[in-house]
């Protein structure tokens, strides 16, 4: 408002003087106004663009226009046709790149399933795909240890519904996180021919980690023909053998008879073999030597000597007559009393003896006592049992292990709706029958502790000192380490193990395990044979 009354001030001057006004009368007119707020331009005087700017803009955008034009009628006057051709005969593909799975090898580096070079296979709508075939070794025993994989899946439209080759059992499947690695994506550009026009790596594959077992592939393949031979000799309807280090824990031969073939299963071509095996009453696919529950029978027999010692119950020296039975009271017949029977009359044992015939009755008498002689009692020979790890898992690295069952009050109460324990029930788990149930892998474990001083190791089918993280990471939800011997130290007195040592090897020289005896090593163990079910027409036998 301010600059307008200015200008009326000079229109006024103009009209009553008569004559035009200067600029410098304008410009000092304009320097007087020292109210003037220059913030919103009032003062000031506004100079117009020159028309040559609006020019050289217009030509410039005029440019830019022309250039458009000539892209747009080059795109679709010249090269349209063609453009349109490949839009429609070409096509982009995403193609997955397969990642190599991890090798698996035995401990002396002998391979056990490697890949062989891929084979191209061809989807239904033209989509080509390459994975490496898995090659399993010509061993026997591995498959149950070493398992199988199964291979992507494509539809009846030709299109992958899985992508992931995929363990399915054994190592293959419990480390499967490590061996199958990661995928990769390529993606293609193809012709209406199917030639590759143009292609770019969008994901590189990350190969599988390879894992070295504890394993000696020449001792697992005699160990399970030994195993098929003496099954097929004596009539038994399957077996499971397993050979480990005793100060580590490393798993040197670990088979399991019959088995499935990791070769058929994973190639799934043969479907009559395929079906033969899933539908084979013989279990081929049990992993016996820690899926496999079985009564023990007498290779308990150590473990109650141990708690006999340590708790005082019975000098070593001290001589039983054994029989062929002892025979209990009967509280609800006199007439009738209950007799446990021994498979052998024996004469005079001490411990030592009575080890290595396994006299029944010397155990019954110190399980349960007996005339006079006090007994461990029920409770005792659990605590006993749970120390040398039975009625537990192990901590071995094969799915779906077995914690097995001692027996006990609690247990029997449980099971058979029965609280009341019975002395019968105790002599009966003093000679591993009853409720026990135990897995070929609990017995080595526990016996591996009366051979190497009292340490109870964590049974492992992986080499020790691997330097792998992503296997130590698996290792570790378990509570291993591969640094580590993973040995718990049982609170048992040398001089115990001694004398049960002393027992066995006696076992070996004179007594039931006498075919063992051989001239090459110093042999001692325990043998037991248990009877199944209510006719005891079957047995489980047992060497450990």
């Amino acid at each position: 408002m301010r600059t307008l009354r200015t200008f009326k001030k000079i229109f006024k001057r103009e009209n009553r003087h008569g004559h035009e006004i200067d600029p410098d009368e304008v410009l000092a007119e304009s320097a007087n106004l020292i109210q003037a707020d220059k913030e919103r331009l009032e003062g000031r005087l506004i100079l117009p663009i020159e028309r040559s700017s609006y020019l050289i803009f217009g030509v410039f955008l005029t440019i830019l226009l022309l250039v458009a034009i000539g892209r747009l009628l080059n795109l679709q006057v010249v090269d349209g046709a063609d453009f349109a051709k490949r839009s429609v005969t070409n096509s982009l593909q995403k193609t997955v790149v397969f990642a190599n799975r991890g090798i698996i090898f035995d401990g002396e580096g002998t391979l056990l399933a490697g890949n062989e070079p891929p084979k191209e296979n061809t989807s239904r709508n033209g989509q080509e795909v390459a994975w490496s075939t898995r090659k399993y070794a010509d061993y026997k025993g591995l498959s149950n240890l070493i398992g199988y994989i199964a291979y992507p899946k494509i539809d009846n439209k030709g299109n992958f519904y899985t992508t992931d080759v995929i363990g399915k059992d054994g190592v293959e499947e419990y480390f499967d996180d490590i061996l199958a690695g990661r995928n990769g994506t390529l993606i293609r550009e193809k012709d209406a021919t199917g030639s590759i026009v143009s292609e770019s790596t969008v994901k590189k594959p990350r190969d599988g980690t390879n894992i070295t077992l504890s394993i000696n592939v020449r001792v697992q393949d005699e160990l399970y023909k030994e195993l098929k031979q003496l099954a097929s000799e004596r009539g038994f309807a399957g077996g499971a053998g397993v050979i480990m280090d005793l100060n580590n824990g490393e798993i040197l031969a670990l088979a399991s008879y019959p088995e499935y073939d990791s070769q058929t299963m994973t190639d799934g071509r043969d479907e009559k073999a395929i079906l033969a095996f899933l539908k084979s009453g013989d279990k081929p696919f049990l992993d016996r030597v820690a899926q496999g529950l079985y009564i023990p029978g007498s290779i308990i027999k150590p473990y109650l000597a141990v708690g006999a010692l340590q708790e005082r119950i019975v000098d070593p020296l001290k001589l039983f007559l054994a029989s062929g039975s002892i025979s209990v009271p009967n509280p609800y017949d006199s007439k009738h009393p209950t007799v446990f029977k021994d498979w052998k009359v024996h004469g005079l044992v001490d411990m030592r003896k009575a080890l290595a015939v396994s006299s029944n009755v010397y155990f019954f008498t110190i399980g349960g006592g007996y005339e006079g002689q006090r007994g461990l009692g029920i409770g005792n020979i659990e605590k006993y049992m749970k120390m040398f790890g039975f009625g537990s898992k192990t901590g071995i690295e094969i799915d779906n292990e077995e914690a097995g069952n001692v027996p006990s009050p609690k247990w029997k109460a449980e099971t058979f709706n029965d609280p009341t324990w019975r002395l019968g029930d105790t002599y009966n788990s003093a000679i591993g029958q009853y409720g026990f149930l135990v897995t070929p892998v609990q017995a080595v474990r526990a016996v591996a502790a009366i051979g190497n001083g009292g340490f109870l190791v964590t049974p492992t089918i992986i080499k020790r000192g691997q330097e792998n993280s992503a296997l130590k990471n698996i290792l570790a939800q378990k509570g291993q380490d591969l640094k580590d011997d993973n040995k718990e130290t049982l609170p048992i007195a040398q001089e115990n193990l001694q004398i049960v040592r002393e027992g066995m090897r006696k076992g070996v020289l004179e007594g039931t395990a006498i075919g063992l005896n051989i001239a090459e090593v110093a042999v001692a163990a325990k043998t037991g044979t248990a009877e199944l079910g209510v006719s005891k027409e079957s047995v489980n036998s047992w060497t450990t």
